[in-house]
């Protein structure tokens, strides 16, 4: 786990800030989750066979003896609030979160045990037009990020009978090549085996490119499903690829399958993935429902913003406010307080913890401050305030105080 130190953030808080601009811009709302649940609401909807559930889930009992988890991921996270909440039942919903997620692995770059994701969920819409509009936010989010080199692949995993029949026959076929199969394969040839198709095994690629295709399983329906995202995409000029091999690592999806990912972070190369869910509202004790979504690792896209040189410049505050002898610090306080008044987005410092007029002018200096303000007990008497332009070639002035929001808004124009 780590730490998002003071000089990492600027880069966090464009990554959050164009995040929930933009999905609120697509009429997404945002909902928030606890970090605790159950942990049979993982095993129900992740699976018990998967690797976050059996190796990765931080779990624990609690004074009650109830078995809790940290959450691992947020999607059934928010079906269990929206079934609870009741939001579930004939209605339509866009959502967004935010925030940490835990997963005991080995620590490497763009992976972290406490890490974090943006997402989005929806439910109660059949069609693949959702699909596309999740697709479609992603890549206007890579945009307004001015991220490159990121590609999209996507495929079809069909119906869950679709799937039931391709298991069948990923089965049998791996059954008669079970030598060739490694440890961790041959671990979820019976409990999930298209698992396997996603194995990163390079000395397994052969065996599983010559195996079975899901895409020969796929009903009608599916196929149609499928086509109708792809001319989506075309019309609205996404590029992308489909990858027969992606099957994505938990057990509730169906139908639309896809990820956005990248050469630049080294093996982590995933940064956005999701896809349509539709089964996971009835595992969860709900009625059928129609939901799909998306997660992103806020991590990997941070090191992409820095690696690529986009984080934007963050500007240092806009006053920094200087005083004189202990009798003025009462009153530079007051006036402080009376310029945010008018002034609520005015960045304004004040100097605290006493030192020299020399050292807190460096300090003003050092905060990026445009200007400096003066308060001496001459000034005080005076009625006035000094003002010192630190990032400009202008004479140092005074002005009254009891002008000093008109004459500010004056001078930072």
């Amino acid at each position: 786990m780590h730490d998002i130190l003071p000089s990492h953030m600027p880069a966090w808080n464009q990554l959050e800030d164009e995040y929930r601009a933009l999905a609120e811009s697509y009429g997404y709302r945002q909902i928030r989750t606890p970090i605790v649940e159950k942990t049979a609401l993982f095993a129900r909807s992740i699976g018990t066979v998967t690797d976050i559930v059996e190796k990765e889930m931080y779990s624990f009992e609690d004074r009650n003896g109830d078995s809790l988890s940290l959450r691992p991921e947020n999607t059934a996270s928010v079906v269990r609030a929206g079934l609870q909440a009741g939001m579930l039942q004939d209605q339509q919903h866009r959502l967004w979160y935010c925030g940490p997620m835990f997963r005991h692995e080995r620590p490497q770059k763009g992976r972290y045990r406490q890490f974090h994701q943006l997402g989005a969920e929806t439910f109660g819409v059949a069609g693949a037009d959702i699909e596309a509009e999740l697709i479609l936010l992603a890549a206007r989010f890579w945009k307004r990020l001015g991220l490159e080199n990121i590609e999209l692949q996507l495929n079809s995993l069909g119906s869950s009978h679709c799937r039931q029949n391709f298991r069948s026959i990923l089965v049998e076929y791996f059954r008669d090549h079970y030598q060739q199969l490694d440890a961790d394969s041959q671990r979820r040839l019976e409990t999930n085996p298209l698992r396997i198709l996603d194995s990163k095994n390079p000395d397994m690629q052969a065996l599983i490119e010559a195996g079975p295709g899901l895409q020969d399983s796929l009903d009608q329906e599916s196929q149609e499903h499928f086509a109708e995202l792809i001319d989506i995409l075309d019309q609205t000029g996404v590029s992308y690829e489909v990858n027969r091999r992606l099957v994505r690592g938990l057990d509730y999806y169906s139908h639309t399958v896809f990820e956005w990912v990248t050469e630049t972070l080294g093996a982590q190369g995933t940064v956005c993935a999701g896809g349509r869910y539709d089964g996971l509202v009835e595992q969860l004790g709900g009625k059928p429902n129609y939901a799909a979504g998306f997660s992103m690792g806020c991590e990997r896209l941070v090191s992409m913003i820095v690696d690529q040189d986009k984080v934007a410049t963050e500007a240092g505050c806009d006053v920094y406010l200087i005083m004189r002898g202990e009798n003025s610090i009462a009153r530079a306080q007051q006036l402080a307080e009376m310029i945010r008044d008018h002034m609520p987005l005015l960045q304004l410092v004040v100097h605290a913890g006493g030192g020299s007029f020399k050292s807190q002018m460096r300090k003003a200096d050092r905060s990026g401050a445009r200007i400096a303000l003066i308060l001496g007990e001459t000034e005080i008497e005076a009625g006035t305030i000094a003002v010192k332009f630190l990032r400009e070639e202008k004479a140092q002035s005074e002005i009254m105080q009891a002008d000093i929001v008109t004459q500010l808004a004056l001078l930072l124009v």
